[in-house]
């Protein structure tokens, strides 16, 4: 009796090519978005020094953000203003989920410290806590996918080569 072989074939060059673009694009993505998260809110509302920012400040923030995103993968001015425009509506889009993610905070003390513990009433809370992750994972998906449109195939290497510790090490 001959044994019939259950080995998948290896994947064709140009599927391993495209998987390999596509996760580079997933990674400096996430970076991205990671850097203008963090540049954007890293200091909100209750910093013992800088209090709330405005949203002024914030845009500033996510500017220099990207101008130093924009200088690692040598992005041109053009591209530059492109980023940041994205960066910046993204921002915008964000902001009222943030807010009211730091609103829910008082409404989750208040269900887990009150007299009585309503299971109903922590369920709803935390299935509209997850509509708020999901509307903030969507719309900074979309974000990501309109930045990576924006860059070359050369210029997101960089940035992942600058994410995954290529020649200029790790990012903070």
């Amino acid at each position: 009796m001959v044994e019939q072989s259950t080995a998948v074939p290896p994947a064709p060059r140009g599927r391993r090519i495209k998987a390999v673009l596509f996760v580079t694009l997933v990674a400096v993505s996430a970076g991205i978005a990671g850097s203008v998260a963090t540049r954007a809110f890293g200091h909100g509302p209750g910093h013992w020094r800088m209090g709330a920012l405005t949203p002024a400040q914030i845009e500033q923030r996510v500017d220099r953000a990207i101008k130093h995103m924009a200088i690692e993968a040598d992005a041109t001015t053009e591209q530059q203003t492109k980023l940041a425009a994205i960066a910046n509506a993204a921002t915008k889009d964000l902001l009222p989920i943030r807010e009211k993610h730091v609103a829910n905070r008082r409404q989750a003390l208040g269900l887990l410290t009150g007299p009585t513990i309503d299971r109903a009433a922590i369920e709803q809370f935390r299935a509209e806590q997850l509509q708020l992750a999901d509307a903030a994972s969507k719309r900074v998906a979309q974000a990501l996918a309109d930045a990576g449109e924006v860059l070359t195939a050369d210029q997101r290497q960089k940035l992942a080569d600058r994410l995954t510790g290529g020649p200029w090490g790790h990012w903070r």
